[in-house]
C-alpha cells in the first residue's frame, strides 16, 4: 500500500511537471518569437542561424529550470495548503473507524490555506460529537436494559426453583407463581415501553391529530385508577375544566396522562392525595398532575426524563424508568412543555402544557 501511494505521488509530480513544462515552453516561445520579431524589425538586424540556435538551447534550458521550479512550488504548496489538512482529517477518520469517537480535529491557520477545510473540520467535529452522544447512550442502554431484566429473571428463577418442591404448601405455591406472573410482566412491560419510546425516538410513530374532548379523556383515565385510590384510601381532587376541545393525537396523549397518573398513585403513600387539574385558553391547555408522595430532590427532578432513571430506588420494582422519558418525547413530538415542581418529602406537581391546536 505504501509504494502503490509512494508510485501515485511520483507520478503526480511527473504528471504536473509535464503540465508546467508545455505551459512554459509554450508562453515563453510566444513571447521570444514577438520580442525578437520587433527587435530585428526596429533595429533592422539580420538573425543567422547560429545565434538562432543559441537563443533556442539557451530558451529550452529556461523552460526546463522553470518548470523545475514551478513544479516545486506547486509541490510545497499542495504539501502545506492540502496534504496536511487532509492527513488530519483522514487520520481522524480512521481513529473514528476504530471506534474513538473522541476524537477531534484542530481547526487549520487560514494564511495559505482554503477556508473550506475548516468548514469540513467543523462538520466533523460536529458528526464525532453526535456520535460519541449516541454511542454513550448505546452503552448505557444496553447496561440499563441488562440490569433491568437481571432483577426480574432473578426473581423467576428463584421463584421457579422453589416451587419445584413437593411438600410446598398451596398458599406458597400461589405466591411464588404470583412472583413468577409478575416479573413476566414487568419484562414485557419493559419491552413494550422500549419499542415504544424506539419508535418515538425514530420518527417512526406520527401525529394523527383529531379533535377530541380533552376533559373526558382525563376523566377517563383517572378512573381507570379508582382500584387503586380505594385501596391505599387516596383522597382524589379534581378541577377540570367541562368541554375543552383540542385538536391533537389521541393515543399518544392518553400516554401521558397515565403515566402520569400511575406514577402519582405509585408515590403517593396510604391515606395521602392526588389532585387532578385542567385549565384552558384560547391557545393552550394546562394540566397538573399533584401527588402528596415522597416527592425528590432538585438533582433527580434534573434525571427524572432520562431513560431508565429511577430516583427512589427503594421502588425500582415498581417500574422501569421509561415511563416519563416516553412522556417527555410524546410531549416533545406534540411542541408542548413539561415540567416538575417537587419537594422532598411534600411531593410532586407535574405540569403539561400542550397546544389546542396542533402546527399553530
Amino acid at each position: 500500500m505504501k509504494k502503490k501511494n509512494t508510485y501515485e505521488k511520483v507520478l503526480f509530480i511527473v504528471n504536473n511537471y509535464i503540465v508546467f513544462f508545455a505551459l512554459v515552453a509554450f508562453v515563453t516561445t510566444c513571447c521570444m518569437m514577438l520580442f525578437v520579431t520587433i527587435l530585428s524589425d526596429t533595429l533592422q538586424l539580420s538573425l543567422t542561424e547560429e545565434n538562432i540556435n543559441v537563443a533556442a538551447k539557451l530558451t529550452f534550458g529556461n523552460v526546463v529550470l522553470l518548470s523545475f521550479i514551478f513544479t516545486v512550488i506547486d509541490v510545497v504548496r499542495r504539501k502545506l495548503t492540502v496534504e496536511r489538512p487532509v492527513k488530519r482529517i483522514t487520520d481522524a477518520t480512521e481513529k473514528m473507524m476504530q471506534g474513538d469517537f473522541s476524537v477531534r480535529i484542530k481547526p487549520i491557520s487560514r494564511f495559505g490555506t482554503d477556508a473550506k477545510f475548516n468548514e469540513i473540520i467543523d462538520c466533523f467535529n460536529k458528526m464525532a460529537e453526535e456520535l460519541s452522544g449516541v454511542e454513550t447512550l448505546r452503552t448505557d442502554f444496553i447496561a440499563n436494559v441488562s440490569h433491568e431484566m437481571k432483577t426480574p429473571l432473578s426473581v423467576m428463577q428463584n421463584f421457579g426453583t422453589l416451587l419445584q418442591d413437593p411438600d410446598l404448601p398451596a398458599d406458597k405455591r400461589l405466591e411464588y407463581a404470583k412472583g413468577i406472573t409478575d416479573g413476566s410482566r414487568r419484562i414485557s412491560d419493559m419491552m413494550t415501553n422500549i419499542l415504544k419510546l424506539n419508535r418515538l425516538e425514530n420518527q417512526q410513530i406520527y401525529c394523527n391529530a383529531t379533535e377530541y374532548n380533552l376533559s373526558e379523556q382525563l376523566c377517563e383515565c383517572l378512573l381507570q385508577f379508582e382500584n387503586v385510590w380505594e385501596k391505599k384510601g387516596i383522597e382524589i381532587e379534581t378541577e377540570i375544566a367541562e368541554d375543552v376541545m383540542i385538536t391533537a393525537d389521541e393515543e399518544l396523549l392518553y400516554l401521558v396522562w397515565n403515566n402520569l397518573l400511575s406514577n402519582a398513585f405509585k408515590f403517593t403513600p396510604e391515606g395521602g392525595t392526588v389532585a387532578l387539574s385542567l385549565a384552558a385558553d384560547d391557545a393552550y391547555a394546562v394540566i397538573k398532575v399533584k401527588d402528596t408522595g415522597c416527592g425528590m430532590s432538585p438533582e433527580v427532578g434534573a434525571h427524572i426524563f432520562e431513560k431508565f432513571y429511577q430516583g427512589d430506588t427503594s421502588r425500582a420494582t415498581q417500574g422501569n424508568g421509561l415511563g416519563l422519558a416516553l412522556v417527555k418525547r410524546v410531549i416533545d413530538i406534540m411542541e408542548g412543555e413539561i415540567g416538575v415542581e417537587s419537594t422532598p418529602g411534600a411531593g410532586s406537581t407535574f405540569t403539561v402544557k400542550v397546544r389546542r391546536q396542533q402546527g399553530e
